[in-house]
């Protein structure tokens, strides 16, 4: 795919010099739209450029970290673009995290600044933190309207007129510093530069055919890769309008489809399940949806199918990537066909080298399983603070090691099969639970499917599957079980179901598996 040539006319790829480029050639235009308000690319590059100033005048020095812990809503982002022009770097905090979380990061990063909010969900995130002990914050910032005792307002970050010059931001300092979920420890900071930024998603958005048409409902938060990189910063990349989403509501996100005319929606397959599911789907005009992007191990064909011929998208992709390869590193094709798009995350993007390798090192053949290694231009440089972490996941020829298992066919696309840690053995068998997902999606009555490992005295663990059915399905775990035989190896029979309502997420979509075995 080619280029958005516009962008080889920057001077320098970095966040501010997109910023001044895109206001200079869509001026008037929105932007941003939320409830509250909407703001133009003028604007938001005028508005952000003197909180930038504020922010320097108030003691940001370049390099400097300032946190954002905040919903999806427009001051997120321009907190982000002002800290990028002060030459500071952001570091986003999911808002699923408690005030001990949001704390470690705050001090692992040695954090200046925090942008957070008095109000979300009924939760005062700075009172979060009024117990906690932050030996590098100086200063607290609200980005929403409330009053605290505990901050002061960006109102406060936008007093016009200082004689303050903004610092040169070159395309290898670094923007931001996205921490890691922690799932095998305490969370690490992957460093991403601007210049990786605005390699990979200009060549993610021009991919993907986004287009300064576009109406770009992010539902996908922006603490994560996918809300901020693949969001609000591919969709100011394309000239489109987006509207960020604060919270997941299948209803709301429906009707904004109908009202707003959306036509770019990215998100995890728990997105799109939901709003096939929703009862309200035959009363809306969704016709103006045209692209979408998901990704996971487990997608069933006949969600792609569905997102296709219900819901009206003329492109759905899928793809893979991690925080640490800027969050992307595969990506199907428009013109895969359905069972390609939803059994395989595509090949590498160009400058980009992907490699699967058994347990000793060495190649996988291909269709054998093994980990995924990647290298190229959008790896990071390594985890803030922690060389150690950062030996262990690059090896000195540059590969990053994933910890995710795939399989590579002959074409070099990928399938993912699962997450190391999430494999379980079954009296000798190697079991990959998405791989069981996926053919229990297959059942005509299932609409999601989650396995986890329990311990089995005689095999020593043994699939248990966790089941939400489709709206007005019936089924019982005896019939479930006998069809399971029917459809997959023995040693990957669920031993035990268990019907739900929902399954636990995060903020990102992603099912929440040690949620499910802390209940097992």
């Amino acid at each position: 795919m080619g280029k958005d040539t516009r962008l080889n006319t920057l001077p320098k790829l970095t966040i501010p010099e997109l910023i001044k480029l895109q206001a200079h050639e869509y001026g008037d235009k929105y932007a941003l739209v939320t409830e509250q308000q909407s703001i133009t690319y003028a604007e938001l590059d005028a508005q952000s450029t003197e909180i930038a100033k504020n922010l320097i005048n108030i003691g940001v020095d370049k390099g400097d970290r300032i946190a954002i812990w905040a919903p999806n809503m427009n001051e997120w982002v321009l907190a982000a673009i002002a800290t990028h022009k002060a030459g500071a770097v952001i570091v986003p905090i999911n808002t699923r995290m408690k005030g001990k979380e949001a704390a470690y990061i705050l001090n692992n990063s040695e954090a200046k600044i925090l942008f957070s909010v008095n109000d979300f969900l009924g939760v005062d995130y700075f009172g979060l933190l009024s117990e906690e002990a932050l030996p590098h914050l100086q200063k607290q910032i609200a980005l929403d309207e409330t009053e605290s005792p505990n901050a002061s307002n960006l109102k406060s970050l936008m007093v016009s007129g200082l004689a303050i010059d903004l610092p040169l931001v070159e395309e290898g300092d670094i923007a931001d510093i996205i921490f890691t979920s922690g799932t095998t420890g305490k969370p690490k900071g992957v460093i991403s530069t601007h210049g990786q930024n605005i390699r990979v998603f200009d060549y993610w958005s021009t991919y993907v055919g986004l287009n300064q048409d576009d109406k770009y409902l992010i539902v996908n938060p922006f603490f994560h890769t996918f809300g901020y990189k693949a969001g609000w910063l591919a969709s100011i990349m394309k000239g489109a309008t987006a509207y960020p989403c604060a919270v997941f509501d299948a209803e709301k996100i429906i009707e904004m489809i109908h009202e707003k005319k959306i036509s770019m929606l990215p998100g995890p397959p728990t997105l799109y399940q939901s709003i096939l599911a929703s009862e309200n789907l035959s009363k809306v005009d969704i016709s103006s949806l045209r692209l979408g992007v998901t990704g996971a191990a487990s997608i069933p064909v006949q969600l792609i199918k569905d997102m296709k011929e219900q819901l009206g998208f003329e492109t759905v992709i899928t793809a893979y990537g991690l925080t640490e390869s800027t969050g992307v590193v595969t990506m199907c094709t428009p013109k895969d066909d359905y069972e390609t798009i939803a059994t395989t995350s595509g090949c590498a993007i160009d400058g980009v080298e992907v490699k699967c390798v058994d347990a000793d090192g060495n190649p996988a053949s291909a269709g054998d399983p093994g980990e995924i290694l990647v290298r190229g231009y959008n790896v990071t440089s390594g985890y803030f603070n922690n060389p150690e972490a950062t030996k262990e996941a690059i090896d000195e020829e540059g590969w990053l090691h994933t910890g995710d298992i795939g399989i590579l066919d002959e074409r070099g696309y990928i399938k993912i099969t699962d997450r190391s840690k999430d494999m379980f053995i079954v009296g000798g068998f190697n079991a990959y639970p998405a791989e069981i997902e996926n053919i229990l999606c297959d059942h005509p009555a299932i609409s999601q499917a989650a396995v986890i490992g329990i311990a089995d005295d005689r095999m020593g663990e043994v699939a248990k599957a966790f089941i939400v059915l489709k709206p007005s399905q019936s089924l019982d775990a005896d019939t479930l079980i006998k069809w399971c035989k029917d459809n997959m190896a023995n040693y990957k029979v669920p031993r035990e179901i268990e019907f739900t309502q929902d399954l636990p997420t995060n903020a990102a979509g992603k099912v929440m598996k040690y949620v499910l075995k802390d209940g097992s």
